[in-house]
């Protein structure tokens, strides 16, 4: 079920005994990778409490549509937009009736209306309350709501609670997570862990002076974006930039090469692939002043020392994932990145011409050829989003067909 891998999903509770299943829903969508919003209707309280719900999806439990607190920021309305999908099981029949009826009286009838995201519902009710024709009535009025998308995911047939044998038990929440999963497309990268580094570093030279560059991180945060589109958990190691992290990745902040080294070495083990988009120092003053260095005379010697290599360190790891670099070359480029591919022992490099000024540090977008050892493809001139797309694409096709060796 690697399709709900970063899937945002708000799982609806109301009032009905088969609420005890949905703690085991919970389960089922935080071990597929989605991230899990649990609102309860008042009903629901009385069946489950919202502190089992809390501990399983790892997230506060949403059952209050007046929260001042929550309200100051229109909570509702936020999580509203957050939502890929809601998911409503179990669903009564008073919730589906109140759903037909466009009401908003509660806070998950009032998401329910407020969200574009694809609302699923899985029906749970006594046989008699399933067969009865104002319950057939409602659930074919929503059926038949032009422009929403909705799902109706049973019920299952079989011994109920109260005795009675017949339509209206929920759907297994096996069976129900299946179904959820089965609504997206599997990406080109579900369940891969993917780990990225972006940005620039900065090597200190005493307290307030440091050597860096120009980078500004917006490839290596364009590639981190695409990499969750296609459904990867994306790790993004990140240097010192202005722009804002993708909201489903885990970042990790880091400022010297050093740091990102050791943060790109902690996460090795743990990733499939790894893409080494950041503009790492080459070199790093050898002593870091502990004080502001005064000014003094017209000169001032500095000796600088050679930085790790983390690509070729990662590469060379003995829980090597798939490894891919970039070559930012001002000349030769074909000589120079074809050159790092094997001295570096890559699976791919990704070689642009920082020496133009439209393209590269600091502009939108971006050009480059991707070399493996017996191939390459040219990217030309496109917005570095649409970049990093195509190389995603590209990324995922020769992680999943690797070269065979003899």
């Amino acid at each position: 079920m690697q399709q709900l891998t970063n899937k945002r999903i708000i799982l609806g509770i109301t009032g009905g005994i088969a609420a005890y299943k949905s703690a085991e829903v919970v389960r089922l969508l935080k071990k597929s990778g989605a991230d899990v919003r649990v609102v309860m209707t008042n009903g629901a309280k009385e069946f489950i409490t919202p502190l089992t719900l809390q501990a399983l999806s790892g997230n506060p439990v949403h059952h209050t549509l007046l929260n001042p607190e929550a309200e100051a920021g229109m909570g509702h309305i936020e999580l509203a937009k957050w939502a890929d999908v809601i998911l409503v099981a179990p669903a009564s029949a008073n919730f589906i009736a109140r759903l037909t009826q466009g009401l908003g009286d509660d806070l998950l009838t009032t998401l329910c209306l407020a969200s574009e995201a694809t609302l699923a519902i899985a029906p749970a009710m006594n046989q008699a309350m399933w067969h009865n024709e104002t319950t057939q009535y409602n659930l074919q009025r929503l059926q038949d709501l032009k422009g929403r998308k909705l799902h109706i995911f049973g019920p299952a047939d079989g011994q109920q609670a109260c005795g009675d044998v017949g339509p209206g038990r929920m759907l297994e929440p096996e069976l129900l997570t299946q179904s959820l999963a089965n609504l997206f497309d599997r990406g080109m990268l579900a369940g891969v862990r993917v780990t990225i580094t972006a940005g620039p570093t900065r090597e200190a030279i005493d307290p307030v002076r440091y050597i860096s560059n120009h980078s500004s991180g917006k490839m290596g945060y364009a590639l981190a974006q695409a990499a969750i589109d296609a459904g990867a958990h994306v790790t993004l190691i990140s240097g010192p930039v202005t722009i804002k992290a993708p909201s489903r990745v885990h970042l990790v902040n880091v400022s010297s090469a050093r740091d990102m080294l050791e943060a790109a070495l902690q996460q090795t083990p743990e990733c499939d692939i790894f893409i080494a988009a950041a503009a790492v120092a080459d070199y790093r003053p050898m002593t870091v002043a502990n004080q502001k260095i005064k000014k003094s005379g017209d000169t001032i010697e500095m000796t600088l020392v050679k930085n790790p290599d983390i690509v070729a360190t990662v590469a060379q790891h003995e829980q090597r994932p798939f490894t891919i670099g970039f070559a930012a070359e001002t000349q030769d480029i074909d000589t120079y990145a074809r050159s790092k591919l094997a001295r570096k022992q890559l699976d791919l490099i990704i070689a642009n011409d920082v020496s133009r000024q439209d393209i590269g540090f600091n502009s939108d977008n971006n050009a480059v050829t991707v070399y493996w050892p017996d191939g390459q493809q040219d990217f030309a001139d496109r917005s570095k989003n649409a970049l990093a797309h195509d190389l995603i694409e590209l990324i995922a096709q020769r992680y999943h067909n690797p070269p065979h060796t003899v």
